[in-house]
């Protein structure tokens, strides 16, 4: 947490202690030099004699007086900057971010499709307690064909951090990414305007994510509402290449091996098309297919937890896991615009 101490002040004599009785001797030296009332009149008869201090007395007064120190001034108590109000959970660690569940218990509800409005259902994890405050909010879309269970390990994983998880089946699972696009964001209204944990989720931090189409789709609800605090796509595909609207910090995450949507034709370029004054970065899973997001993976949710914590949560606590980029054998490539 970041601190900001008082600047000290200029020492005068360093070392030095006065007592306070320089100022009695200030007084009586004062005493010594001011003529008598009959002296100013010009009154020769009269001189007053200035009062004779022992220097038993002095001593014994320097005895029991305060000190006061002409040293650096003591050090006023650092001025702490507020956290960020959204910071839920303890300070983190590798461990805790890479561990299947994070400290906050969760529980499910279902929404059926026939409660579903623009969304085909879905399943939503949410942490149990509200002790801490309200919570962001996280909608995840499957891919082309793909259902919800494709990518149901992560409302748990992501939950237990102390987010409300929506994933989604998606109306058809045939839809392209503009359409699921379309389904996260009615997913987010769902969450904060009518399901029974509405009153868990801050509706001012909201975020998307989704796989392949699911993924392309999370770029298209970014570049439709700039409200949104996070993005992250994952082995995304979409035929538009370009995306200088997006203003939502995005973290796109490619694998060095899909054949289905090659890094050098999808993610890398939804990347680098990105705005360059935006927060981004571009994580690439080494070895890792298409399908890498389908499985629990904890290189995905250790970025992912990092990325939505430091964004969708404003918790500079999360930032020593994005800058500076993470490595090690999992990752191939790492891009970014660090800092954040």
């Amino acid at each position: 947490m970041n601190r900001l101490l008082a600047r000290p002040g200029r020492s005068v004599a360093p070392g030095r202690r006065v007592p306070l009785v320089a100022t009695l001797g200030l007084a009586l030296a004062a005493g010594s030099l001011a003529p008598s009332a009959s002296a100013a009149t010009g009154d020769p008869a009269t001189v007053e004699t200035p009062p004779v201090v022992s220097q038993r007395a002095i001593d014994e007064h320097a005895a029991t007086e305060p000190q006061l120190s002409l040293d650096a001034p003591a050090a006023l108590p650092p001025v702490t900057i507020a956290a960020s109000p959204y910071e839920r959970g303890p300070a983190p660690t590798v461990a805790s971010i890479e561990a299947a569940r994070g400290p906050f218990a969760v529980a499910q509800s279902t929404v059926s499709r026939f409660a579903a409005s623009g969304f085909g259902g879905g399943t939503i994890t949410y942490p149990t307690s509200t002790a801490e405050g309200t919570f962001g909010a996280v909608a995840i879309s499957p891919g082309y064909t793909a259902a919800q269970s494709s990518i149901s390990w992560l409302g748990p994983r992501l939950a237990s951090q102390g987010f409300v998880v929506i994933t989604i089946d998606t109306n058809s699972r045939y839809d392209q990414p503009s359409s699921r696009g379309d389904q996260l964001r009615a997913a987010l209204a769902y969450l904060t305007g009518s399901s029974s944990v509405r009153g868990r989720i801050d509706a001012s931090r909201l975020a998307v994510m989704g796989h392949s189409m699911g993924g392309g789709g999370a770029l298209e609800a970014a570049k439709d509402n700039p409200a949104l605090q996070a993005a992250i796509p994952m082995t995304p595909w979409n035929t538009d290449k370009t995306w200088p609207e997006v203003q939502t910090p995005t973290l796109v995450i490619g694998a060095q091996n899909d054949s289905v949507a090659s890094v050098t034709t999808h993610a890398e370029p939804f990347y680098e098309n990105l705005p360059g004054s935006l927060d981004k970065a571009y994580l690439e899973l080494r070895g890792a297919s298409h399908f890498a997001p389908n499985t629990s993976n904890t290189t995905i949710a250790r970025q992912s937890i990092a990325w939505l914590k430091r964004f969708v949560d404003d918790d500079e606590r999360y930032a020593q896991f994005l800058c500076p980029p993470p490595s090690g054998t999992a990752i191939s490539e790492y891009r970014s615009t660090c800092p954040y």
